[in-house]
């Protein structure tokens, strides 16, 4: 039986996470959660799966959840930055999914590295602020960091028994999001309500609003980099509205591996999760005959500027991507909280990023330190934009 612990385990990624140990009580068992504010749903959760521990976002509401559960668990309750690390290296647990949104996800898997936990891996920040070093420590302890994103894990699943030298390109899969067809006219008038309309994929708020950016992608395409160790010249984003085919690998002889699934995240989940193992999940295979036709478009880097700047700090490196990713947070949060237009959040981002002196071959404290100037420059943009 493997030990899990989750965090973010009332996220959209935890919460299928959870639905999978439900299914499969004899393979997983959890010991620790974590979670920032949603007490309501993590109290149910802690009754039905019974962990030693939890962790929430500040001391208010861990004090709010010990009122909510009263005499009825025993589990140990903890908060803050030192409770989600203490949450990842708890020594019973062998598998962290690392589900939380943001650049929170970064210490705590560093942490459950560091403690020699293999990592079923959904926060992409971690690799895109400090993939080098995650990669390498990772390494270094011998652990497995296993691709929860679905464009990851299809990848990781086209390049089983296929030897590396003979990859000519990585295809990441997009679906364009909701506003694939829209006018660059009409951004102007795009709302935060139909930003979170997402037209496939269930997603939270955050990471809703990446995907009508397309920042998402930009991020998936820096996490992709690291995890599969490949310049981003040889990733390609490729529009493909349907979601069928969560991603390919192209190789030198002309052949392309495509892997295909409905859009649900179970699958990539339960992989990483039972890898080299499948599960039965139940779960249909795509109706290709309701389907009728797959299609495929290039990206409008001129609508969708954020893929564009996501690809900038790629190639730059250093501490860009992790700049990009701070000034991303700030600027969507201001979005979310209609302090700012849709148009405006790449500008925050690239304004931000210009400000920026480089540093190349940064330590970890460099990336953490770079993060926190970023949102703080591009809070006092947001404020002037306002």
């Amino acid at each position: 039986m493997k030990a899990l612990s989750i965090l973010g385990s009332t996220g959209s990624i935890g919460r299928s996470t959870l639905k999978i140990v439900e299914k499969f009580p004899r393979l997983f068992t959890v010991k620790t959660l974590t979670a920032k504010t949603n007490i309501e749903l993590l109290s149910k959760q802690i009754h039905f799966f019974g962990p030693d521990l939890v962790a929430v976002f500040d001391q208010k509401h861990a004090r709010a959840l010990k009122n909510l559960l009263a005499k009825s668990s025993s589990c140990k309750i903890i908060y803050g930055p030192e409770g989600y690390l203490e949450a990842a290296v708890y020594e019973k647990v062998d598998m962290v999914v690392s589900a939380m949104v943001g650049a929170a996800g970064l210490l705590p898997t560093l942490g459950a590295i560091e403690a020699g936990k293999d990592i079923a891996l959904a926060n992409k920040e971690t690799l895109v602020m400090a993939g080098e070093i995650i990669m390498q420590r990772a390494y270094k302890k011998k652990i497995r960091i296993l691709p929860v994103d679905s464009e990851h894990s299809a990848i990781f699943q086209c390049m089983m028994g296929q030897r590396k030298e003979d990859l000519s390109k990585i295809l990441l899969t997009a679906s364009g999001g909701p506003f694939l067809n829209t006018p660059a006219k009409a951004f102007s008038e795009i709302t935060v309500q139909k930003a979170l309309n997402h037209p496939t994929w269930q997603m939270g708020k955050k990471i809703s609003i990446d995907s009508a950016t397309l920042m998402n992608k930009g991020l998936e395409v820096i996490e992709a980099r690291h995890l599969f160790d490949l310049s981003e010249k040889k990733i390609e984003v490729v529009i493909h509205p349907q979601s069928v085919i969560h991603s390919m690998v192209s190789y030198k002889d002309g052949a392309v591996i495509a892997q295909l699934g409905v859009p649900d995240m179970k699958g990539a989940i339960a992989f990483a999760l039972s890898f080299p193992c499948r599960l039965d999940l139940n779960q249909a295979c795509p109706d290709f005959f309701q389907i009728g036709n797959l299609s495929f478009d290039k990206p409008d880097y001129q609508r969708f500027p954020c893929l564009a700047l996501a690809y900038n700090a790629c190639n730059a490196g250093g501490t860009l991507p992790a700049v990009l990713n701070a000034a991303n947070e700030i600027a969507v949060d201001a979005f979310l909280k209609e302090r700012l237009s849709f148009l405006e959040i790449p500008e925050i981002i690239e304004k931000t990023m210009d400000q920026h002196t480089l540093i190349n071959e940064p330590t970890l404290d460099d990336i953490l330190e770079s993060d926190k100037w970023a949102r703080q420059v591009a809070f006092e943009k947001t404020l002037k934009q306002g």
